[in-house]
């Protein structure tokens, strides 16, 4: 009998340790890549309707963005709004450069050789 409480007890601290590292670990930023961009005009507008009649726009962006060495790649990644342009993002990319999720930083938290490749992009 105690072996199945101590069982139980043991699944039960499983349960709610995944369920709170669901609800708080972003796996589409962990483990990867970092670039950084500074966000120009969209190059796309893709407009979907829903089976409810709602319209879901999604902006896409294709340009170049730089690592911490300040190497360029190309990316693409799209945003359900449209970006401020001008705004600095930290994309977080898979793959060589597959974007899975970003976040808008400050000028100062860019990298100083990120810094060099996009004033010479300007």
């Amino acid at each position: 009998m105690k072996k199945l409480f101590g069982f139980i007890g043991i699944l039960v601290l499983l349960l709610v340790v995944g369920a709170v590292l669901l609800t708080t670990v972003d796996f589409n930023r962990m483990g990867k890549n970092n670039v950084y961009v500074e966000v120009i005009e969209s190059t796309e507008i893709q407009e979907d309707k829903l089976d409810t009649g709602e319209v879901m726009t999604s902006y896409l962006y294709k340009q170049t963005a730089f690592n911490e060495k300040g190497e360029a790649i190309e990316v693409e990644f799209s945003a359900q709004k449209e970006l401020r342009q001008g705004a600095f993002l930290k994309l977080y990319v898979k793959q060589g450069n597959k974007v899975t999720s970003y976040d808008e930083v400050k000028w100062e938290d860019v990298p100083a050789e990120v810094q060099k490749k996009l004033k010479e992009q300007e």
